[in-house]
């Protein structure tokens, strides 16, 4: 084995501890903030970096975490080595202003041969790769569900603050809504399930909640695999339709992942209840919705931070949104903000300086014959089960009435049908490569690689990137009613 010893420096002079599980207050970026406690810190980043770096987890390499706070004052020293802190502090040796020689002899004493820069090298050049991906997760110990994710800087506030929260809503007899703000790939779902595991093993009556099937079925899934509890364990993921007729407060905490697809009615005919916002907070003591804005789908979809607001004032539920509640370190697409970016400029939603991706260690290709990007994906899928196809709805899904019809004919004789309609768990289910996905089966799901198909309702016109809502399906009721709402 090859060992690595990370020595992270801190320039912070003082902090104190805090209420919040593994979190310290202390300045940095300019004002008083609660963040992770510096040994929690580097443990996670650690551990993470062993989890999701393809060349740690090949070349077998073991990450060795330090603490070196060389501006800290002695006197703020005891809060940094309370109790609450003391797994990860015999984890990660930690050295102060006063410990110079102190750590120069730690050093000499375990790295006694040259350094090998190639270690660095694969590490600075590895793909970020998740080892165990969230849908992959097999969590059976229920009740005594645990957590395996490594969570860093503003999850672990978040988490934390949270964990608190439902611990103040049952000693004061209080409501919370809390929401959590973060892009695609920030770890929303993973501090969600991390708080669901959490939850449970403390006693507290919880669900994880979802207006999209897609996560909540793929995982209970992977949790009833092996598992006797199993009307207890799909009893731990509901739909958002589920509180129409709920007590007050019969929850402690509610989890609500892709908040932002949530709707105002619920049922089929969407002539159930009055709103599912109002619904949830009313059913739990303390109600957290995870949110992005930016990703909603449907023309019904309601889900903002204004509407939270509105729902928690009615039910009289303290609103919690501020700056700890906000994710925005990147965990997809190799860990880079930039490939973001990128799109971000190709497709016209906003100008970025990221108007190329040569500089990016990512596997970024553009085909003009589909049946050698799904022969591509079909053998990356035969890696792991984790590649899949994925198209908008321009095309009618005509499979679903004929079993040998199909849904996407292009150029080059390219045929497909969209996703089994006798699945819920299309994601990973392991004879799905062949069939479509989109939206509603993906969202809130982790791959390796995903080829998209680019239908008639995107185009690039007079040097704009248009995007038409006539060019889809005519069973697409996810734009029904737009034009009389624009």
């Amino acid at each position: 084995k090859n060992y690595i010893y990370v020595i992270e420096l801190k320039q912070w002079e003082e902090a104190k501890k805090t209420a919040l599980n593994d979190c310290v207050e202390t300045f940095t970026g300019g004002r008083e903030r609660i963040v992770q406690h510096p040994c929690t810190q580097v443990y996670n980043y650690t551990k993470l970096l062993e989890n999701v770096n393809a060349s740690i987890q090949e070349q077998d390499i073991r990450l060795k975490p330090l603490r070196y706070l060389h501006n800290f004052k002695e006197k703020y020293i005891q809060e940094l080595e309370e109790r609450e802190y003391e797994f990860y502090i015999k984890e990660v040796p930690l050295f102060y202003i006063h410990d110079t020689l102190k750590l120069s002899n730690y050093i000499k004493q375990h790295i006694k041969k040259k350094p090998d820069p190639r270690l660095f090298e694969l590490i600075d050049h590895g793909k970020l790769k998740p080892s165990k991906a969230l849908q992959r997760r097999k969590i059976r110990s229920l009740p005594f569900l645990q957590s395996e994710f490594y969570m860093i800087d503003e999850q672990q506030v978040a988490y934390s603050y949270i964990l608190k929260l439902v611990e103040n809503s049952l000693k004061n007899n209080k409501k919370y809504t809390i929401v959590v703000q973060g892009g695609p790939g920030t770890g929303k779902s993973v501090i969600a399930v991390s708080l669901l595991a959490k939850l449970i093993k403390d006693g507290y009556s919880t669900s994880y909640v979802s207006k999209n099937s897609a996560p909540r079925n793929v995982y209970s899934k992977l949790l009833v695999d092996g598992h006797k509890r199993l009307n207890y364990v799909k009893g731990l993921f509901k739909g958002s339709g589920s509180f129409c007729n709920e007590d007050k407060n019969k929850y402690d905490c509610l989890l609500v992942d892709e908040a932002h697809r949530l709707n105002d009615k619920s049922g089929l005919y969407r002539n159930l209840g009055k709103n599912q916002i109002m619904e949830i907070i009313h059913s739990s003591r303390v109600s957290v919705f995870f949110l992005d804005e930016e990703q909603i789908v449907h023309v019904n979809d309601i889900g903002s931070v204004d509407e939270i607001r509105k729902w928690a004032k009615y039910e009289n539920s303290e609103f919690k949104c501020n700056d700890q509640l906000i994710l925005t370190s990147q965990f997809r697409c190799n860990g880079s903000n930039a490939y973001i970016a990128f799109l971000d400029n190709l497709l016209q939603i906003r100008e970025t300086a990221n108007n190329s991706i040569e500089d990016l260690d990512y596997d970024f290709r553009v085909y003009d014959d589909p049946n050698k990007m799904r022969e591509d994906l079909r053998k990356l899928n035969q890696i792991n089960n984790k590649s899949r196809m994925l198209a908008g709805y321009t095309y009618d899904w005509k499979s679903k009435k004929d079993p040998e019809a199909m849904d996407i004919n292009l150029s080059h004789d390219f045929h497909a049908q969209w996703n089994f309609s006798s699945t819920s768990t299309w994601a990973i289910d392991k004879d799905s490569f062949e069939q479509v996905g989109c939206i509603h089966t993906s969202q809130g799901l982790e791959f390796d690689y995903v080829g998209v198909i680019i239908g008639n309702d995107l185009r690039f016109e007079n040097g704009k990137v248009i995007t038409d809502v006539s060019k889809r399906s005519k069973s697409d009721a996810s734009v029904h009613g737009l034009s009389k709402k624009e």
